[in-house]
């Protein structure tokens, strides 16, 4: 089995969204003798199933605040914050019947983690991995180009504080369409390794899982396939133009309505919008303010809008809303929406 890291220039690259695209461009153009494996860690991120609705899925107040990514995987499943406390094992291997056994694909994992201490640690469900009740690993999988695309993350010490708040969706009184992360109890695989691996680093815990995995004493005896620059251009193309555009992550969600109501001074405003594909397909506002003009006027400027702060901000800009509200501003309006 090759080992294919995200290392570029001798520098470990931790930009989730890049190790995603390496991946990816991998399994769309590099064919080896043998399978291949694609450990990494990444700074602070939120990734999410081909499937799911982002916004439904997270508190985008606080990723905005934060500067945290949400990037949109190809393969299915829940969502699942990460961040450098976490080591995710990819693989790209030959399908023999292993797709869909996600028991199969974990029996490596869980030999290793077994080697490392954690004897507690078991597969439960349909893609979990748990030790003592708690979830300490979810997985994934699809087929591309004949092979099996999955992998799984391992949570050393993850900040379960920041989790809870990434994944806890500010939005209320949303119905979706799409397909909504079931929440568990998440525990830490740190306090269940040996004595001896209680102080590794997350760089350490993935060279002690690659080592087991691929049966190696040191990572130096990895069999290692490395990219090269022509390799590293691609790659970056693919993060760009997809792994971090709004419209792969954000613009492939499923549709969803919701409505959000507030009394202003002028009266009360309900307004309720169908989003499709990230974008407003539908809006209708309703309320006992007094307006001199058309609320039709503002319904069609928000149609086909992004759903973003700033672009609604925008597609507000030309109108006079006081003439359809009575006394309320913009930014009210957008707070409105997006609270």
């Amino acid at each position: 089995m090759y080992l294919i890291e995200p290392i570029r220039n001798g520098k470990r690259i931790t930009d989730g969204a890049v190790a995603l695209a390496m991946q990816v461009y991998v399994q769309q153009n590099i064919f080896l003798d043998d399978d291949i494996l694609f450990p990494y860690y990444c700074d602070p991120k939120v990734e999410i199933g081909r499937y799911q609705n982002a916004v439904v899925e997270t508190n985008q107040d606080y990723l905005k605040e934060h500067h945290i990514p949400v990037v949109r995987r190809d393969t299915g499943g829940g969502a699942v914050y990460v961040d450098s406390g976490a080591v995710n094992i990819c693989y790209l291997i030959n399908d023999n019947g292993i797709f869909g056994d996600f028991k199969r694909a974990y029996e490596p994992a869980v030999k290793a983690l077994h080697h490392l201490g954690a004897t507690s640690v078991e597969m439960t469900g349909r893609n979990d991995l748990v030790a003592n009740g708690k979830k300490v690993s979810g997985a994934a999988m699809t087929i591309a180009n004949g092979r099996v695309y999955g992998g799984y993350s391992l949570l050393l010490d993850v900040d379960f504080d920041e989790m809870e708040k990434v994944l806890n969706p500010n939005r209320k009184k949303i119905e979706s369409k799409g397909i909504k992360s079931v929440r568990s109890r998440v525990g830490n695989i740190r306090e269940h390794l040996a004595p001896e691996y209680q102080e590794v680093t997350v760089d350490e815990f993935k060279d002690l899982m690659v080592c087991q995995l691929l049966d190696i004493e040191h990572i130096d005896q990895a069999k290692r396939y490395d990219l090269t620059e022509e390799d590293w251009q691609k790659i970056d193309e693919l993060t760009e133009s997809k792994y971090k555009n709004w419209e792969w992550n954000y613009g492939n969600s499923p549709q969803y309505s919701y409505h959000r109501d507030a009394r202003f001074a002028g009266g009360t405003i309900d307004i309720h919008l169908s989003i499709e594909k990230g974008r407003i397909e539908a809006c209708r506002i309703y309320g006992d303010f007094f307006g001199k003009a058309d609320i039709h006027d503002v319904e069609k400027a928000l149609i086909g809008t992004k759903m973003e702060k700033e672009d609604v901000l925008s597609a507000l800009t030309p109108l006079d809303l006081p003439i359809y509200f009575g006394s309320i501003t913009k930014e009210e309006l957008v707070e409105l929406i997006f609270s």
